[in-house]
């Protein structure tokens, strides 16, 4: 696979030149400032090809043109929004980009209770806990209908919860709830987002699948005809949240996304860890299964409670076997040389590494410090390694 790496532009404190001491070649980026649902000029994302060229490094992956929230509900401007989503597609082929991470979740993206949970190594990383995010979402946001989304006695323990926390550790978790996340253009404050989820009351799973479908029988077009590869993103975490309604979570939804628009332009980001969160999700299965419309890895780990809560965890610990998903996605990347493409490799980055050493306490994107992603990217390289010098075994 091709070692890349997330990188937020000339503001990330993680450098062009320390991705290239990490070993990684490619980098993922988009052009988070012009990110709010216009289309990409061509200057725009040359000159940031051109930065990133100058490093000694390539822009394999656009992660992500947003997915306007008006083409997920149908509503207001959509019909603007994906025009304007197809010239960036032109726009990002024109340049020689050729994989396009997307999501399609409704108004959330990543979602973690605690951004700095402390491991027992003396790091960090990040973490969902259910028991806090009902205390935000059923005594806090208050949301219309959250109780009957929460058992009772998880109810109970969140207002116990509630009870012990202070008026920074709830401003915090509110923060990490709906008002940060990296690279997006726009923040929530509690009024405004219950204004937003009140937009899909009466949108259901099956009416944002019906979106999604549609969307992308306008889009991938396009995409096939300019020689670019979709690769959706799945819901983060898999399963539903503030009472929206997930379509990306599962395999079965993934089968049905692909069996959707029949075409080599459709297909997944395979993330370990978004998958990973849904105990129902079998990652190296879904790895062997959707190998020939992977055309992009998030590889990551994540730990699970019997809660429901999670964390992150060591690339190559918690609940999912890395190596049983790299020897599948070697496998799939053989199969493509076989057949003599030149596109055989799958992008992969390292995702969400923890903070360790001198990156503990620095001002760093969450979940994207350097050391951490150094050290997964280190991990997920010797399994590669190895099994390429060894021969993948039988019972891989």
């Amino acid at each position: 696979m091709k070692e890349t790496w997330r990188w937020f532009g000339p503001d990330d404190a993680v450098t062009l030149a320390h991705v290239r001491q990490a070993g990684a070649s490619g980098i993922v980026s988009a052009l988070h400032h012009l990110n709010d649902g216009r289309a990409w000029p061509a200057d725009e994302i040359d000159r940031r090809k051109a930065e990133i060229e100058a490093s000694g490094l390539t822009w394999d992956v656009v992660e992500s043109i947003i997915v306007h929230e008006d083409i997920k509900t149908r509503s207001g401007r959509y019909r603007d929004y994906i025009e304007n989503y197809k010239q960036s597609v032109r726009a990002i082929a024109a340049a020689g980009i050729t994989t396009l991470c997307y999501n399609f979740m409704a108004i959330t993206d990543w979602t973690r209770t605690d951004l700095h949970a402390p491991m027992p190594h003396g790091g960090n990383a990040l973490r969902f806990d259910i028991v806090d995010f009902c205390a935000y979402d059923v005594l806090v946001l208050k949301r219309k209908g959250a109780e009957a989304d929460h058992p009772e006695g998880r109810i109970e323990a969140a207002r116990a919860r509630l009870a012990g926390m202070s008026e920074s550790d709830l401003a915090r978790l509110e923060n990490n709830l709906i008002g940060w996340v990296p690279a997006r253009e726009f923040v929530f404050d509690r009024d405004s987002f219950r204004r937003a989820l009140a937009v899909y009351d009466d949108l259901t799973e099956e009416g944002l699948r019906d979106n999604l479908f549609a969307f992308l029988r306008e889009i991938v077009p396009v995409a096939e005809e300019v020689g670019v590869r979709m690769a959706i993103h799945p819901d983060d975490p898999a399963f539903p949240i503030f009472g929206l309604p997930r379509v990306v979570s599962s395999a079965p939804a993934a089968k049905a996304l692909l069996g959707a628009i029949d075409s080599p332009s459709n297909g997944l980001t395979l993330c370990t860890g978004s998958y990973g969160s849904n105990g129902a999700n079998d990652l190296p299965q879904m790895a062997r299964d959707f190998g020939p419309k992977i055309h992009f890895a998030h590889l990551r780990n994540v730990t699970k409670e019997p809660d429901g809560s999670f964390h992150e965890a060591e690339h190559l610990g918690g609940d999912t076997d890395m190596v049983e998903v790299v020897a599948a996605l070697m496998r799939e990347e053989a199969r493509r040389q076989a057949e003599g493409r030149t596109d055989w490799q799958i992008p992969m980055r390292p995702d969400h590494g923890h903070a360790i050493v001198d990156d503990i306490g620095k001002k760093v994107n969450p979940g994207y410090s350097c050391i951490g992603r150094l050290k997964g990217l280190a991990e997920l390289r010797g399994i590669q390694t190895t099994l390429a010098k060894t021969g993948i075994p039988d019972w891989l």
